[in-house]
């Protein structure tokens, strides 16, 4: 991919110089209220308030992204436990996983048989691992996938991905998720069509998901289950039955993370980095300190540089300035493959109602260019500054508005 990287930003290196003065004015026209910063060969050739805080938006998500390797460590892998007490209950406890998707609940649950467990009575779900007072700040109650609210016990980033009949009929769209009882509730209203909806929008019901799938995909694989679904603490002194290590190595979370813009899995990790650095249960409070410790203490970034309320960048109480981002990329180029390919650049974008970015890097002869672009406007020119930004890159000399 890199070569393709490189090759794919000729044109826009070989660009005239001449453009260098008319790129100021137009981006006088553009940029309402934003902060911009541009390298080349290790140094800022254009800069505009580079040292005024923004509202980032997923562009956050590279320094979630960054925190993560650095706390959990790139063989990190997150794990989810089970347990089995005499009347044959299976208790289920969470740990942030956020990719307890279908797939890995089949992988799951046909560890369990292959251990001897064929008959379950009721399965008991336990989300103690995380006390989280206040939903993920930033997200709303829509239907929007988005908007998931975060748990220590989840399966599918809690959206639903379902299908609705003209006949008013609900099955699921996926074929490695069975057809579940709230899959039917939630389509009440729905148009027909396929949607993939916010499971958490009315009420929080994330832990009735986990045991509605944990349950079909026993029946499905031959086990019998013939109690309810509870949610519930683990009993003190019940011996682990298993200890399931995901199949997903972090990089490949962080992967899912930065090329989908995933909200559900950047608050994950963040909470999963608190629980690293201060013990569980995970809260949104040790997140926080974890993360801006992790950027005072590696970075060398002050709350004048950064604010981190959550992980994602759903909050507008996130502050980032231009020159913080710039420190984020600059360490986060080892890591640089992880994120999208998009119009001849490395990028990752963040998008909110007034709020518009790009941060990421260009090709330049002795590697890779960082480049910051964040707008909180009305207007989103940002493609035309980026545009901009690509022909600035190829100019010499330095400017600052």
């Amino acid at each position: 991919m890199r070569r393709v990287f490189f090759l794919g930003l000729g044109l826009s290196l070989a660009l005239p110089a001449s453009l260098w003065a008319g790129a100021g004015q137009s981006l006088e026209t553009l940029v309402e209220n934003g902060g911009i910063l541009v390298t080349r060969n290790g140094a800022i050739v254009y800069e505009q308030h580079a040292d005024r805080q923004f509202i980032p938006a997923s562009v956050l998500k590279i320094g979630t992204a960054l925190a993560g390797i650095r706390i959990l460590g790139k063989e990190y892998r997150f794990t989810t436990r089970f347990y089995v007490n005499g009347d044959r209950d299976l208790y289920i406890r969470g740990l942030a996983d956020p990719l307890l998707v279908s797939e890995e609940v089949a992988k799951i649950v046909a560890t369990l048989r292959s251990r001897g467990l064929s008959t379950i009575r009721n399965i008991v779900v336990d989300d103690s691992g995380c006390r989280l007072e206040n939903g993920t700040d930033g997200a709303t109650n829509t239907l929007n996938p988005y908007d998931a609210q975060n748990s220590c016990l989840a399966v599918n980033f809690n959206t639903i991905n379902l299908v609705k009949g003209a006949d008013n009929s609900v099955r699921s769209a996926e074929e490695q998720t069975p057809t579940l009882p709230l899959m039917r509730e939630l389509a009440q209203g729905l148009p027909p069509g396929t949607h993939r909806i916010n499971a958490t929008a009315t009420g929080n019901q994330s832990l009735r998901y986990v045991g509605e799938l944990f349950g079909a995909i026993c029946k499905k694989q031959g086990m019998t289950m013939r109690g309810k679904i509870i949610p519930g603490p683990v009993p003190e002194g019940l011996k682990l039955f298993y200890e399931h290590g995901s199949s997903k190595s972090l990089d490949e979370v962080l992967t899912g993370l930065l090329k989908y813009s995933n909200n559900f899995i950047a608050n994950q990790l963040f909470l999963a980095m608190g629980a690293k650095q201060y013990g569980w249960p995970a809260t949104w409070d040790k997140g926080q300190r974890a993360v801006t410790a992790f950027y005072r203490n590696e970075l060398g970034l002050s709350e004048k540089d950064i604010v981190v309320r959550e992980g994602s960048g759903l909050s507008r109480q996130n502050r980032v300035t231009p020159r913080a981002m710039l420190a984020i990329l600059e360490a986060f180029k080892p890591h640089s493959g992880l994120l999208p390919f998009e119009n001849n650049c490395l990028r990752k974008s963040g998008t909110m109602t007034g709020v518009y970015g790009y941060a990421g890097y260009f090709a330049g002869e002795r590697g890779l260019d960082s480049f910051v672009l964040m707008l909180n406007q009305p207007k989103n020119t940002r493609d035309q500054v980026l545009e901009l930004l690509g022909a600035m890159h190829g100019a010499k000399g330095k400017r600052k508005n």
